[in-house]
């Protein structure tokens, strides 16, 4: 059995410190970051706001990444053995792929190929102060996150919010633990109700 689970949301909502505690708890499971398949800073536009378009589906190579869960979907247990993922012996033939990113719902290719989706939310504030705490390898200029950031995760979510694609929200303001483990319940759950 197969399960693509997806982990989206916000930046620094908390999806690349759930989709990693998930993957420890979880048999043969893999993960795909979203961040992997940035394109090159030279092939990022600046936009009208001044500010390169980072935040925009187009700074990102989602053929590739498509490409990518297509070969894990093709072969989980060669996939899992070419990430340096061990799979269990003794586990049942379940193969788990999770998809961590912040624009994971808007990419119609892959919508459809989630059994499960997941959107992590934090206040504006919150996300702000996160934000600010992080250190990128393209450092953000002054502004970023009220003038590109921000507008960009509330365009993308309404616009997936319009698709009608479904998901379920998660606070990002929960405890970690607490957090993974009513996420790792309905994953397992939803693996019984599969089999």
């Amino acid at each position: 059995m197969k399960l693509i689970v997806g982990i989206g949301g916000m930046t620094n909502g908390g999806k690349t410190t759930l989709a990693n505690g998930l993957r420890n708890s979880l048999p043969n499971c893999c993960v795909i970051h979203q961040d992997d398949f940035f394109k090159p800073q030279d092939q990022i536009a600046v936009g009208e706001d001044g500010f390169k378009q980072w935040d925009v589906l187009e700074s990102l190579d989602m053929e590739a990444m498509l490409s990518t869960v297509q070969a894990w979907l093709s072969n989980p247990q060669k996939f899992a053995r070419a990430h340096g993922v061990s799979t269990q012996p003794g586990a049942p033939d379940i193969h788990i792929l999770l998809l961590e990113g912040f624009l994971l719902y808007n990419y119609k290719p892959l919508v459809d190929l989630y059994n499960r989706r997941y959107f992590l939310t934090v206040p504006y504030e919150e996300c702000k102060w996160r934000r600010s705490t992080r250190n990128y390898t393209v450092p953000d200029p002054p502004g970023l996150f009220d003038g590109h950031v921000w507008p960009m995760y509330q365009k993308y979510k309404g616009e997936m919010e319009a698709s009608g694609v479904e998901v379920v929200y998660l606070d990002g303001l929960q405890p970690r633990e607490e957090l993974l483990r009513g996420t790792l319940e309905d994953i397992q759950n939803s693996l019984l109700n599969r089999s």
